[in-house]
């Protein structure tokens, strides 16, 4: 599993690279659409719905998408920028205060027209962020997705090497506290290196990484907490050795539009 995983992923990094760096830019809102989209049939996989209502899903969530680039097209950037601000928000709440009462409660989303709302909540701010952080620079962008895949593969290691304590053993049994600790030890060392080598300041710089490993560990353990609803181990098997695109984008659903979120406030509060 661990071989197939690594051959994916030395197709998956140079493809995204090539995207950020390579593609002209028209063209990125368009692929993480794609991208989305198929995030989004896998959620619907997950709901069990039917072949037919799963298509209708699919194909509305592929109107609204069209509508929004078209908006930014005839309106301009600005409007998908104020559009994005009202979806980040939503995100915000929806990650920092509804899905800790879930977890608490160890909710069941039995209503499945509540649970195909929940996708688009969880996908469509995930979009919106990738295109603003897109707009604002792939570098940046680079930066900020880097932190969750560092986490990740920091907690895998550590929590392979050290786990004892389970993080959420009825959601996830396989995660522990020292996974966790490990993830946020190998961002504080990326934290720092970034501050020195593009002379950002530290302590927000630290506490922006803390944040987004945290809140990725909250995207993941949501996403497997809808997994064990489904009574699936995988979102999907488009990816050999990852699974679907659900189960590589869950950190960066429930991280990236918080932070675009608070890299905004902090903009205006700096320059206010």
């Amino acid at each position: 599993m661990l071989k197939t995983r690594i051959l994916t992923s030395l197709v998956l990094i140079p493809s995204f690279f090539a995207a950020l760096f390579i593609m002209p830019a028209i063209y990125w809102p368009r692929l993480v659409l794609a991208i989305s989209l198929i995030a989004l049939y896998e959620w619907g996989m997950m709901a069990k719905l039917s072949a037919i209502v799963l298509r209708v899903y699919v194909f509305i969530s592929l109107l609204i998408g069209v509508a929004i680039l078209y908006g930014a097209h005839i309106f301009g950037n600005s409007w998908l920028i104020y559009r994005a601000l009202d979806l980040f928000v939503l995100s915000s709440l929806f990650w920092l205060l509804v899905v800790p009462v879930l977890f608490y409660k160890s909710a069941v989303i039995n209503n499945k027209w509540l649970f195909l709302v929940i996708g688009w909540i969880v996908i469509f701010p995930l979009w919106f962020a990738l295109i603003s952080l897109y707009m604002v620079g792939p570098w940046v962008l680079l930066g900020l997705t880097a932190t969750i895949w560092i986490a990740d593969s920091a907690a895998y290691f550590s929590g392979k090497q050290f786990g004892k304590h389970k993080l959420a053993p009825s959601i996830s049994p396989g995660k522990t506290w020292e996974g966790v600790c490990g993830a946020l030890l190998a961002v504080s060392v990326y934290a720092l290196i970034l501050s020195y080598y593009f002379k950002l300041p530290l302590l927000p710089t630290q506490l922006l990484m803390w944040l987004i490993t945290m809140l990725g560990v909250v995207g993941d353990l949501f996403e497997s907490m809808m997994k064990r609803q489904a009574n699936i181990k995988d979102s999907g098997n488009i990816l050999p050795g990852h699974g679907g695109i659900l189960d590589r984008i869950d950190g960066l659903t429930s991280s990236l539009p918080v932070a675009v979120l608070l890299i905004f406030i902090y903009s205006i509060t700096q320059t206010a």
